[in-house]
């Protein structure tokens, strides 16, 4: 059965608003759906922000739960060309670009210790959505000091969790999909973007989520 992965309650409302709600429960301190929606079964583990939230969530679906693929999907700041306000996008490749062992090992900014890349690879194939690089970092908007780093890694869109699930999942060796909701740019509008059109983007992910589901849960 697939597990979503989603940070806030207002993310998650993107499928729960179009779903059967089967059961709610508490398990190990995280919110648990179990639902059904466009014919398919799901759980869903309402993680919390932040990439040790996330993580422990993703050992929770995986661990837990017995998850056979993960879905994250959920709002992100856009960087590249490709990713304008209310644009939806499927990662494909992920890093945690605040991860930085450089000084101690030579390696690039966002590798992990036991990898040779900073890119953890998510499952990939035909999609209806542009393919995107996301950077995973525990900053709400970003700071602009951080837009070199971003530009050089490739990046096309940041948040907060999803390179850290992508870790989880690739360790673990089940399959994720991940799909991201554009509701602001990175730079000097970054926070008054955010709040002006989050509503916006959430209504991108809503209306996406069949396609969404066609994808990664079928």
């Amino acid at each position: 059965m697939p597990v979503l992965i989603v940070a806030m309650k207002n993310e998650a409302d993107a499928v729960l608003g179009q779903s059967e709600l089967l059961e709610e429960s508490i398990l190990f301190g995280r919110r648990v759906f179990h639902a059904r929606a466009f014919g398919t079964a799901f759980s869903l583990v309402l993680s919390g922000i932040g990439k040790s939230n996330a993580a422990a969530a993703a050992m929770l679906a995986v661990g837990g739960l017995h998850a056979d693929r993960l879905v994250n999907f959920g709002l992100a700041g856009g960087f590249s060309e490709k990713a304008d306000i209310a644009s939806v996008l499927r990662v494909t490749r992920a890093v945690q670009y605040d991860f930085d062992l450089s000084e101690v090992n030579g390696t690039p900014k966002g590798t992990l210790d036991e990898y040779a890349s900073p890119y953890i690879p998510l499952a990939d194939g035909k999609s209806a959505f542009t393919k995107a690089t996301l950077a995973t970092g525990d900053k709400l908007t970003g700071s602009l000091a951080d837009i070199p780093l971003l530009r050089a890694l490739g990046a096309d869109v940041r948040d907060m969790e999803g390179g850290a699930i992508a870790h989880v999942a690739y360790s673990a060796g089940v399959p994720l999909y991940s799909y991201k909701a554009v509701s602001n740019k990175i730079g000097e509008k970054s926070v008054s973007e955010y709040k002006q059109f989050t509503e916006k983007a959430l209504e991108a992910l809503r209306g996406s989520m069949e396609k969404i589901f066609a994808e990664a849960c079928k």
